[in-house]
């Protein structure tokens, strides 16, 4: 079966929902990832359906004109500051727009706390027929592979899985070998990008990938704005794709340098192209 890949908004942040819908169908998309519940941030744009009809309609308008479904919403965080009640209008919209599933995080070492609050984000996404799916990152506080497939397995829910981000799952030292070992039943879609090696030394003359420092400029650095076409870092990503099921990559790969030399349409279609010739190259089907 063919390869399915989504377009996720931070590949191209800032692009409004219907314009992000028509660049990820001209450049070759299957799907596209929006992001509809807001993340608090100075100057960020506001793209929010569930509070706004006119949006609404104009992004259901332009699904249904680029024959281009919504696969997932994000981000769905669990933080001890934020109401999680403000997600079900979002879930609700979403279900409406055609979406299958949520993506979230969590952001507090409160094992017990971000279980139950974990719990009650399932329960409402399932509410609106929808699946949350919980991304683990090496700063975060759910931090690797194994923290969330504990999160999940005592979540007891039918529509919960796990998440894997190439890049945070190479900070993280996720390996190929590790994610073969894990039950297929755990993943439900990917995050696609790549992302450089740490600093060199004479353990690892060529730098170490993994870096769990979120004070590291290089790892705020890569995550934000500069990420990297498959091939093109450090990440094992062929070792882990092939690990893992054939399921859905949503490509997220902001690179703000890309974006200014070819626009968000042309960097949008890069990193396309250049995922579809790295599965080439590297035997992935």
């Amino acid at each position: 079966m063919a390869r399915k890949f989504s377009l996720a908004y931070l590949t191209i942040p800032g692009t409004n929902p219907m314009d992000q819908i028509k660049i990820a169908k001209e450049a070759g998309y299957d799907f596209v990832s929006l992001r509809t519940i807001p993340m608090h941030l100075p100057g960020e744009p506001s793209f929010l359906p569930q509070d706004d009809p006119k949006l609404f309609a104009d992004i259901k308008a332009a699904l249904k004109e680029y024959d281009m479904p919504l696969m997932d919403i994000e981000l769905a965080r669990i933080r001890k500051d934020l109401d999680i009640n403000e997600y079900k209008p979002a879930f609700e919209a979403a279900a409406k727009l055609g979406a299958t599933d949520v993506l979230g995080s969590v952001w507090t070492r409160d094992v017990k706390w971000y279980t139950e609050t974990a719990g009650k984000v399932a329960d409402m996404a399932k509410e609106f027929g929808l699946m949350f799916n919980i991304e683990f990152l090496p700063w975060a506080g759910v931090r690797n592979l194994q923290e969330d497939i504990t999160l999940i397995d005592n979540l007891y829910r039918d529509n919960v899985f796990v998440m894997v981000d190439t890049l945070h799952a190479g900070r993280a030292g996720v390996t190929g070998a590790e994610l073969a070992r894990t039950p297929r039943k755990y993943f439900r879609f990917i995050h696609l990008c790549d992302g450089p090696a740490g600093k060199p030394s004479d353990d690892m003359p060529n730098g170490d990938p993994v870096l769990d420092n979120i004070k590291d400029d290089l790892m705020l650095f890569t995550a934000r704005e500069g990420r990297m076409y498959p091939g093109e870092g450090a990440m094992a990503i062929a070792d882990m794709i092939k690990a893992m099921p054939n399921i859905p990559l949503s490509i997220e790969l902001p690179n703000l340098a890309e974006i200014k030399a070819r626009g968000v349409a042309g960097h949008a279609k890069q990193c396309l192209d250049v995922a579809k010739k790295y599965f080439a190259e590297n035997g992935i089907d």
